[in-house]
């Protein structure tokens, strides 16, 4: 893929009204949201949840990209389709989650850093070969009184610009992911300090590591008070502080910002963005990457009964539509009873 190809891809995944869903859960934590209804961790069950979901009339309305776990991007529909076929049909860009989690950082209690660069640039080239055109690795950055080190800063920073070089390479887009974690008693301000010195080690590692900004998504937090703050941000404070971060920190180059949901409820998630898009005035996308936050309604509706699917169908369509007007700042809470 040229850098051409790269730019376009990572335009249409921040394509107008747009989003990507998240249903990349390692089988551990796929576990835990089968659990909370009552099925059993299957690989038929894994299947027929995810099936569901992209099988969904019209997901290419709103849903731009999936990012896909190891054993999906392989998994054929229950009538023998290729579930990345399907995407593709439907007009979704297959993504592929790439790293293996993250580790302790020796010499840092209390911080990770995220493995999986060992035979990273093969992998790739197995998963273009499968249909993924974008890839995804995810650092944690969790916040005490004495933490994060730059020591932890600046390793997630390299690894997430060394994985982002090779996967410009394998023709893949990049979306790099450092997630500030909003476990905690910290304040909004606290976290908007410390996403924007996360930001300033990663963009200062691309550029090291020559890695083409116009060819790379972020997915970063959402500037919030931590989960604990007895003095919560609302939701106009979230989406200024959110804004005013990333302009000191994400380069005009970069083509769209898709946050995760860390936490939030799927409603919270939704008025944050949509927040930030009515305030306006940004050089990128500002889009979302959502997990829970598109599928934790859907997961109960459907129950893991096959006679629901249609129902389940419904409600991930709606929690779609509801980001995709929150993408232009046109959502408004009258919208979720209709």
């Amino acid at each position: 893929m040229s850098k051409e190809e790269l730019i376009s891809v990572a335009n249409a995944m921040v394509a107008p009204g747009k989003g990507i869903l998240a249903a990349d859960e390692s089988t551990g934590t796929i576990a835990k949201r089968l659990g909370s209804i009552d099925v059993p961790n299957t690989e038929d069950n894994r299947r027929d949840y995810r099936e569901l979901l992209f099988r969904t009339a019209g997901i290419g309305d709103h849903i731009s990209g999936v990012i896909l776990f190891d054993e999906t991007i392989r998994q054929t529909a229950a009538d023998g389709m290729p579930l990345v076929k399907l995407l593709q049909d439907a007009g979704v860009i297959p993504g592929i989650k790439v790293d293996k989690g993250a580790k302790a950082l020796p010499g840092a209690e209390g911080e990770t850093v995220t493995e999986g660069l060992d035979g990273l640039r093969e992998r790739l080239a197995e998963y273009y070969e499968i249909g993924a055109r974008f890839a995804k690795w995810r650092a944690t950055i969790s916040i005490t009184d004495d933490i994060p080190s730059t020591y932890a800063l600046n390793a997630n920073a390299h690894a997430l610009a060394r994985y982002a070089a090779l996967c410009q390479e394998a023709s893949i887009v990049p979306i790099v992911e450092p997630e500030v974690l909003m476990d905690g008693s910290h304040t909004a301000q606290r976290c908007q300090d410390v996403t924007e010195a996360t930001l300033n080690a990663l963009y200062d590692a691309l550029a090291e590591q020559r890695v083409m900004l116009e060819g790379t998504i972020l997915k970063p937090n959402m500037v919030v008070s931590g989960a604990d703050c007895v003095d919560q941000a609302g939701v106009q404070e979230v989406a200024e502080r959110t804004i005013e971060c990333f302009k000191r920190t994400v380069p005009a180059a970069v083509p769209g910002i898709c946050f995760l949901s860390g936490g939030q409820t799927e409603v919270e998630a939704t008025e944050h963005l949509n927040a930030m898009n009515k305030i306006g005035g940004f050089p990128w996308e500002l889009s979302f990457s959502y997990g829970r936050a598109l599928q934790a309604s859907t997961l109960k509706a459907w129950a893991g009964d096959a006679g629901n699917v249609d129902a389940a169908q419904k409600v991930f369509a709606h929690r779609s539509r509801m980001n995709g007007l929150a993408r232009s700042g046109d959502y408004d809470a009258s919208q979720e009873a209709a």
